[in-house]
């Protein structure tokens, strides 16, 4: 329950912190950037093994 308020008072300015939004849309970028670092990471290995087969 201290926590819902907490939450509340951040939310309506009144304390420091993330909003409920800005939690959600940090969750959201955190999400995407370990995509996108699994996409180079993809890549990258691909990017290899064509390299080998070019020599």
């Amino acid at each position: 329950m201290r926590l819902w308020v907490s939450q509340a008072e951040v939310d309506a300015g009144d304390r420091d912190g993330l909003t409920g939004s800005e939690r959600e849309e940090l969750a959201a970028l955190r999400r995407e950037n370990r995509r996108l670092r699994e996409d180079v990471d993809i890549l990258r290995r691909a990017t290899a093994v064509f390299a080998k087969e070019t020599r």
